[in-house]
């Protein structure tokens, strides 16, 4: 359906004594100059870079886009939301300027593109020598191939459709281009003068659904036709130098294709209707096969039906993630279940590794039987697979070591995934010179990249995990008064690029270079290195400079270790008690020691993001920011605690402010979005710690999503009980604290649509309560605009001003009588 929503912001208000107008805030607002320029100020560029490690290519992203942008209109069709005049993605984050940097010396080489276009995305040859850039304009996604010499063309008559993904990629000569582009299809179908009939839809027999599979969907008949039109692309391989184009195949809606690593074959995912209107696109009928590249059907591999009742928090049956293997000519892997998907099922095992090898006309072999769900697949540089698998009730996870060749397998290690402190991290990984990646080793060791949690903070590692032993090596940790991270290897295992920042310094690039391993002034291993300067960025708001900021850590009632991030505004006398802001967001967990980690490092160089509560601190407030709020339970039943859970972790939170002499206990304000919008409400009707709330983008009424909700895969009609008392509009009359109420006016998140907010609104003012809500037009469950993002910062700074920092002293306790 086209949206085109042309009215103002819709700004209901319910007028206290320190309330505006309510004719107040019904144009847009914006907030004072000194947050407006820290809001402004330029932003650091986005940073490719090639896998050689040899260049950067810098672009500067465009973060607030003007709201005519917006209200142009878009498509929703299938889970996408589709801008008609490009064909490409609405609202996609693009940025400008590019231009490369020679990561040996520094040197900056502009790329010209266009004053009025947009780059969205990088795809780097092998080599790091050439690249395809993929270019919004006006009315098409462009193509453009340049290389490190600055040259840059753009490929004349291609329109790339990226609607059912990535539309670029290079062949495995890395010469040629396989892309998906627009075909010709003519103008888009005009919608009828009148419905062709209702909406209409059937149900007889099915199961329960998650609810967060409904986002955008088809609608109607003309909805299936505008499918039609922007999702069928036609394959065309491209070189580039020649410019020779080469159409495989027939247009038609193609969600996969990618090239066998010896060049020879193509595997294609064609989605197959009639389109439904009850799941996205990738839940749609689908044919996987094999082509030739001359676009010839070699095999077909699998019939995929509609997948439109999996069970929550389930996986379709039949094969999925099939995919080449890396490490030879023509080989298919892929997973099945044998649980039916259900994750409730108990069955011996979950899933299977199925292979299949060209000429792609034998039975599927089975090369391996998975206890738990299958979570992530990498292939190593010889025959080994890693393959891990996920338990869902412990919520752990178990990596193996396939030889795939041999048939053998052995566990690796193992972990809670909720364990930050212990996280191995992530495996690093290189290309092929055909350009399918694989596990970035040295021997039989597997280089990991990770955050590094601890207790003082993150500081960002790299290790090296051996095969064989299982015996962990750090190679590089980031000082203790520093973040640095690893991004890429520079041409070799001793030379690599890191990002280095500060809580003071501008995050910059580095060339670093290994040296001697030696100890560490903590006694852990670790290896010298040199470095030299590659960027160059200066800061661009030195204002968030001013700020002190520190992480704090306690305990709830209960035990449970707790933590946030505070942040103190320019010239804070220690000792006075300040209005302070807590913003924070819910999360689960199985046990107290995990739910406790420090999150974030005091080292970061802050940069200010969007309507961030963080700019209170600019406006004389402390904020607790990423206040701890965790629920601590068995996966199945950690609803049933939420409120009583965040109630606890709220009153330790407060508490322990008050104690540092930090917080003034009569003037806090909470705020929360999404999840933390829910958060918001629930403190709100079930405490009195706080003056007032600002509640963003919320889900307040659970019965709204009756087959589960975040972590809860229970169904309303299973836990009545925990969906109500979860559930803050069924509180209403008890939110006794004025409450900023913020959407989206075109939020497509199915869990929080914008009559969440509308009702809960409504239910608290016809209680009796403060409330005011905004309603943001033409945006969804984030706010990307410029006068959107201005206009939040106004309503809630205004918002706190009344109702915390100026906020009416507390009424003092009477005083007990005798006999009371």
């Amino acid at each position: 359906m086209f949206t085109a929503l042309l009215a103002t912001a819709a700004l209901l208000t319910c007028p206290t004594a320190q309330a505006e107008p309510s004719s107040q805030g019904t144009t847009w607002q914006a907030p004072p100059a000194e947050v407006m320029e820290v809001l402004h100020a330029p932003k650091l560029p986005w940073v490719w870079t090639a896998p050689s490690g040899a260049h950067l290519l810098l672009a500067d992203p465009v973060v607030y886009p003007p709201l005519a942008d917006a209200a142009a209109g878009w498509l929703e069709l299938a889970g996408r939301r589709i801008d008609p005049r490009t064909g490409g993605f609405h609202g996609e984050w693009g940025a400008t300027s590019p231009r490369l940097v020679d990561v040996a010396d520094g040197r900056t080489i502009p790329l010209d593109l266009p004053e009025d276009t947009e780059l969205l995305g990088v795809s780097w040859t092998v080599d790091g020598e050439r690249f395809a850039l993929t270019v919004e304009h006006a009315d098409h996604l462009g193509l453009w191939v340049g290389d490190t010499s600055g040259e840059l063309t753009e490929l004349d008559g291609v329109a790339l459709n990226p609607v059912l993904g990535g539309a670029v990629q290079w062949m495995p000569d890395q010469k040629r281009l396989l892309v998906r582009q627009v075909p010709e299809r003519g103008e888009m179908p005009a919608p009828p003068v009148i419905p062709a009939g209702p909406k209409t839809v059937d149900g007889e027999g099915g199961g329960a659904r998650s609810t967060y599979e409904a986002r955008n969907l088809l609608k109607t008949a003309h909805d299936d036709a505008l499918f039609d039109h922007f999702a069928t692309s036609q394959l065309v391989i491209i070189d580039p130098r020649r410019d020779k184009r080469t159409a495989l195949g027939q247009p038609d809606t193609y969600s996969a294709a990618r090239v066998s690593p010896d060049g020879k074959y193509l595997l294609v995912k064609r989605l197959v209707g009639p389109w439904s209107h009850e799941v996205g696109w990738w839940r749609f009928a689908s044919e996987v096969e094999v082509w030739d590249l001359k676009g010839r059907l070699v095999a077909p591999i699998a019939t995929l039906p509609l997948a439109d009742n999996v069970p929550t928090h389930g996986v379709p049956e039949g094969p999925r993630w099939v995919s080449w293997r890396a490490t030879a000519p023509h080989t298919l892997y892929w997973l099945e279940a044998l649980d039916g998907g259900d994750p409730v099922a108990e069955v011996p095992h979950r899933d299977r590794l199925m292979r299949l090898d060209a000429p792609f006309t034998d039975a599927p072999e089975e090369v391996f039987r998975m206890e738990h769900r299958a979570w992530d697949l990498d292939w190593g540089e010889g025959d080994q697979l890693v393959l891990t698998e996920r338990e869902r009730m412990k919520r752990w996870r178990y990596t193996w070591l396939l030889d795939v060749e041999e048939g053998t397998a052995r566990p690796w290690f193992d972990r809670n995934e909720k364990d930050r402190y212990s996280s191995p991290g992530n495996p690093v990984k290189r290309p092929l010179k055909n350009g399918h990646w694989v596990l970035h080793q040295r021997g039989d060791a597997v280089y990991f990249s990770g955050s590094g949690a601890s207790p003082e903070g993150d500081r960002p590692f790299l290790d090296l995990r051996s095969m064989a032993t299982g015996e962990v090596e750090r190679v590089f940790r980031s000082p203790a008064d520093r973040y640095e991270t690893f991004i890429a290897f520079a041409g070799d295992d001793v030379r690599f690029v890191k990002r280095s920042e500060s809580a003071t310094d501008v995050p910059n690039y580095v060339l670093a270079t290994l040296g001697e391993t030696v100890d560490a002034a903590e006694g852990e291993a670790s290896r010298a290195h040199t470095a030299t300067p590659i960027t160059h960025f200066e800061d661009p708001a030195p204002a968030l400079r001013q700020l002190d900021k520190r992480i704090v850590q306690y305990e709830r009632a209960d035990g449970v270790p707790l933590s946030f991030h505070l942040y103190l505004p320019p010239g804070h006398e220690p000792g006075t008690p300040l209005p302070t802001v807590v913003h924070a967001y819910p999360r689960e967990f199985s046990d107290a020691s995990t739910a406790g980690q420090v999150r974030g490092s005091t080292q970061r160089f802050d940069r200010l993001w969007g309507a961030s509560s963080l700019f209170f601190a600019l406006q004389g407030y402390a904020v607790m920011y990423r206040t701890a709020m965790p629920m601590v339970g068995d996966p199945e039943t950690v609803y049933d605690t939420f409120v009583p859970q965040l109630v606890s972790d709220a009153e330790a939170a407060v508490a322990k402010g008050v104690e540092m002499g930090i917080v003034d206990p009569d003037r806090i304000g909470v705020m929360g979005h999404s999840h933390g919008g829910l958060m918001v409400a629930n403190l709100l009707a079930h405490t009195d710690l706080f003056s007032a709330g600002i509640a963003r983008s919320g889900s307040y009424n659970k019965t709204n999503q009756p087959f589960g909700y975040q972590s809860e895969r229970r169904s309303l009609f299973e836990a009545l009980d925990a969906y109500i008392q979860v559930s803050p509009t069924f509180f209403a009359d008890q939110v006794d604290e004025p409450v900023l109420i913020i959407h989206g006016d075109a939020d497509s998140n199915p869990g929080t649509l914008t009559f969440q907010s509308e009702v809960f609104f409504e239910a608290v003012r016809g209680s009796g309560g403060t409330a005011r809500l905004v309603l943001l037009p033409h945006e969804d469950h984030g706010y990307r605009a410029k006068e959107s993002v201005e206009h939040v910062l106004w309503e809630q700074l205004r918002w706190f001003e009344a109702h915390v920092k100026n906020a009416p002293a507390a009424a003092a306790e009477p005083e007990a009588t005798p006999g009371d």
